[in-house]
């Protein structure tokens, strides 16, 4: 499914797009520039750092481009050329290179970029959750191309997500409190919203944005067989009878169930996934086990330091 397009027109955003490589599969922008948050000004979004991310199918010949028209991007990777950069890329952290702090048509920016390939793993099967769990969030969609396989693992990334958080929420919630769940999940991994560096961060994200996520979500929560859906009373009903946690358990992204089924078998067992999800699904304690089991989103990922050249 293809995700909304969030005022796409945007003068700033073709811009900055136009000084790049066009050859991008995805591009979006993302974070507190763009979204607004609780107690943020107008202002305060225009002083912000706008975030994007670009999927390419071919890493190596998109920096090789990128290289000839953004060189001072790049720190002193650049020297060493556009496949070690790639193979750089693709083989540490998230499978995301960042150029970062570069000044665009008068705003400081960064872009990541990834392979088209490695994102539709991470939409899949979340085995880093780092873009993935951007995507669970609004964002500004630039550029999407009409791939099957992309716009299957983007609509996949949505609905892993309400099942993931389906199955750590009570029997009855808000839409909000859905919402909130969902903005969480990429953070579960991350020890600064563990001890407090900004805990209302999530709840700020959702707030100010509740149109987007509902546009976001809308559907899928109007299709679902596992929840009754009042929109109008801002309800929902989640079926957390065993066989509906077993249900939602074997719709989970791989890496996810890899992680539960790690947790929960002891070693030397060696039961088949169906088995140990079936227990799971029947454990008072089954939403707690899910937290556990989400993969902590890489901290440090490829990053370049920028030469500070203007676009």
């Amino acid at each position: 499914m293809p995700l909304p397009v969030l005022q796409t027109t945007s003068v700033l955003y073709r811009r900055i797009l136009s000084h790049f490589p066009q050859d991008i599969s995805l591009a979006f922008a993302y974070g507190s520039g763009v979204f607004r948050q609780s107690g943020t000004t107008q202002g305060q979004m225009g002083n912000n750092m706008l975030d994007f991310v670009f999927a390419v199918d071919d890493p190596v010949t998109w920096h090789t481009m990128n290289l000839m028209q953004n060189r001072k991007h790049y720190s002193f990777l650049k020297y060493l050329g556009p496949r070690q950069i790639s193979n750089l890329q693709g083989n540490h952290g998230a499978g995301v290179y960042y150029n970062t702090l570069v000044p665009c048509d008068g705003r400081v920016i960064k872009y990541g970029v990834i392979s088209t390939d490695a994102l539709i793993e991470d939409l899949h099967h979340w085995k880093t959750l780092y873009v993935a769990g951007r995507l669970h969030k609004p964002v500004k969609i630039l550029v999407q191309d009409e791939s099957v396989r992309l716009c299957a693992a983007l609509g996949s990334n949505l609905k892993s997500a309400v099942t993931a958080a389906f199955l750590m929420l009570p029997e009855s919630c808000s839409i909000e409190d859905l919402f909130v769940q969902i903005a969480g999940l990429s953070y579960s991994g991350d020890f600064r919203m563990l001890i407090g560096e900004d805990k209302a961060k999530v709840l700020n994200i959702v707030k100010s944005n509740m149109p987007h996520f509902h546009n976001l979500y809308g559907s899928i929560l109007q299709e679902c067989s596992q929840v009754v859906y009042k929109p109008q009373q801002g309800k929902l009903e989640v079926d957390k009878s065993p066989e509906g946690q077993f249900t939602q358990l074997m719709g989970l992204p791989r890496n996810l169930q890899q992680e539960i089924t790690r947790l929960v078998d002891p070693p030397g067992k060696n039961r088949d996934v169906e088995e140990i999800l079936l227990q799971v699904a029947q454990d008072p304690d089954c939403g707690l086990v899910i937290q556990q089991g989400q993969p902590a989103c890489p901290s440090v990922h490829v990053s370049a330091f920028t030469g500070y050249k203007r676009c």
